[in-house]
């Protein structure tokens, strides 16, 4: 069996030192509570930018730019030491970690952010890296494409594990090119809530025949900085920016635990792997269910740059 550990806690609003910091004790208390796989959201590190859907883009075009400098600031980096204490935590306590991050590319620009999700296995390496291949309508603003040198499945001591982000999980050909793969935890850190996002990775569950992992984002306005530019104007209410709807969705879809809603938690559930090849014996969409001499999909895995130097 496997134990997931799906946290949902409030980042530490910009403050990617303070987000490390609450993952790393997140770790820590998953495995203590006999989690062999731990789970964060979309971008905990340092914390969805959820102003971009708050401002007009050319209205607010000041306030946009001293936002993303701040966001810019907080991003991290996979080459550099910024995670080191994630890899030591997941290393220390044996455990299988899956995080969201703004990484900041440091390889080429400098200047661009990617909406990342990263796994780390129980020996604290970095196993893989997943940059968004298609952000979100007002992400654009803050956010570069990313290309599918990261679309993998990954053998892990916790089964094997892939993930999409967000509305990437409304991209058919990516699920299929995740189900390909034969995923057996499939998870999808999130922004998205509610019950029609709940319906979607149901609908995921039954058409992969996987388990799926819907991690979402917690904040309410009273956990916004006080230091936030315009956070009146952008923020006027006292309500929940993101309610959460973290969940856990067994192969035919059914709940087999969470919503997690409007609080902050770690929502533990045990699985069985063997429900994954079992489901399948019905429907199979990459295997007995599909029909390549029909449809075929070719996924371009290399990893794509902006200028190439010859010797």
């Amino acid at each position: 069996m496997t134990k997931l550990a799906v946290v949902q806690r409030t980042p530490a609003f910009l403050d990617k030192s303070k987000c490390i910091a609450s993952a790393v004790d997140a770790i820590a208390e998953g495995a203590s509570g006999g989690a062999n796989l731990v789970v964060f959201t979309e971008a905990f590190i340092p914390g969805y930018p959820s102003w971009i859907w708050r401002l007009r883009p050319r209205g607010d075009w000041n306030l946009s730019e001293e936002l993303y400098n701040r966001l810019l600031n907080n991003a991290v980096s996979v080459d550099s030491e910024d995670l080191n204490p994630l890899y030591e935590a997941a290393k220390k306590n044996k455990v299988t970690v899956v995080c969201g991050i703004e990484e900041r590319d440091n390889n080429h620009s400098q200047g661009t952010i990617y909406n990342t999700v990263i796994v780390i296995g129980p020996d604290g390496r970095l196993l893989n890296k997943h940059r968004k291949l298609m952000p979100t309508n007002p992400e654009r603003m803050v956010w570069g494409f990313g290309d599918a040198s990261g679309l993998k499945v990954l053998d892990t001591p916790a089964g094997r594990v892939g993930t999409l982000l967000c509305w990437e999980n409304y991209m058919p050909l990516a699920r299929y090119a995740i189900y390909s793969q034969g995923v057996e935890i499939y998870i999808a850190p999130t922004y998205d809530s509610g019950d029609n996002w709940i319906g979607t990775l149901q609908h995921i569950a039954r058409e992969g025949r996987c388990w799926v992992v819907g991690c979402g984002n917690l904040m309410h306005t009273r956990d916004l900085p006080v230091d936030l530019p315009e956070k009146e104007m952008m923020f006027p209410d006292d309500e929940w920016v993101n309610p959460g709807d973290s969940i856990v969705i067994s192969p035919d879809g059914e709940v087999a635990a969470g919503p997690l809603r409007k609080e902050a938690g770690i929502l533990y559930c045990e699985i069985d792997l063997q429900k994954v090849g079992l489901a399948k014996r019905t429907l199979d969409v990459v295997g007995h269910y599909s029909r390549p001499d029909i449809f075929t999909l070719h996924v371009n895995t290399r990893p794509q740059s902006p200028v190439q130097f010859d010797d």
